[in-house]
């Protein structure tokens, strides 16, 4: 790269928690800069686990933060072209896109799911990657098995 690392942004931590991961997951959530709309559609859904999820003897926070574990992909397939071939080479992702990409999977597969509001679908994606089923947690586990798949090109990695 010729141009200078652009520095990290540090992010605030959310009002209600205190959390910056909370803050990192409504600005993924966040539509057309409606920042404060984010915010109420996370809590809303937050107590809609927590209401659901009363069993479960943990907190609403603690139960989304085990869901975005669940749904978080520990490598993933890049494409990597050896001599006209195309192949896909097995890559371990690194921490942030980690994060960045079980969150982006969880608005996304929230979005696309059936439902009246926004927070009653993230709601539903959140427990449902919480019991490790649901669209996410397929994604991630797609992700998984396509880089077992092409573990044999795994030599070119670079």
């Amino acid at each position: 790269m010729r141009k200078a690392k652009p520095k990290k942004r540090i992010l605030l931590p959310d009002p209600k928690y205190g959390d910056v991961l909370v803050t990192r997951f409504v600005n993924n959530l966040m539509l057309d800069g409606k920042k404060s709309i984010a915010y109420t559609i996370f809590y809303d859904a937050m107590d809609i686990v927590g209401e659901k999820m009363k069993d479960a003897e943990k907190a609403p926070l603690e139960i989304w933060k085990q869901a975005l574990e669940n749904i978080t992909p520990q490598v993933e397939v890049k494409s990597r072209r050896v001599g006209g071939a195309t192949f896909q080479v097995p890559t371990e992702v690194r921490p942030e896109r980690k994060i960045s990409l079980s969150m982006k999977n969880l608005v996304l597969y929230s979005r696309k799911r059936p439902g009246r509001s926004m927070a009653e679908k993230l709601s539903a994606e959140i427990m449902a990657a919480y019991n490790q089923e649901g669209a996410a947690y397929k994604r991630k586990e797609e992700m998984h098995r396509m880089a077992e798949a092409n573990k044999a090109f795994a030599h070119f990695r670079f």
